[in-house]
């Protein structure tokens, strides 16, 4: 895996974290949680901007939104019993494809 690609899953999943922090941190109330919440943001673009040397930006944000949705889904499901249904499935199937889609075929990604 190239290193610009490493930056921007390390930047994926420290996003992730914040966000679910964000829901954690009710609305800015627990101290914890609220304190992950703006380091893990700040980590997270400064592992996007390290990414964005190499990968174009509308790659990269393509990446970084798909996987940020399906992985904060399945953790607002997984940790804070949110429901997912069907269609909600079927769109983040769709986005995955999406994203493969980028990765197999586009000449755009630096692979």
């Amino acid at each position: 895996m190239p290193k610009s690609y490493l930056f921007l899953l390390v930047a994926i999943l420290t996003e992730t974290l914040a966000t679910s922090a964000l829901q954690a941190s009710q609305q800015f109330t627990r101290l914890l949680p609220s304190v992950i919440v703006v380091l893990g943001y700040a980590l997270s673009f400064y592992l996007l901007s390290h990414a964005l040397k190499t990968i174009p930006v509308g790659i990269a944000y393509a990446v970084w939104s798909g996987l940020g949705i399906v992985l904060i889904a399945l953790i607002g499901w997984r940790v804070f019993g949110q429901r997912i249904d069907l269609p909600a499935v079927l769109g983040m199937a769709l986005i995955l494809a999406g994203i493969l889609e980028i990765h197999l075929f586009s000449k755009s990604a630096a692979h």
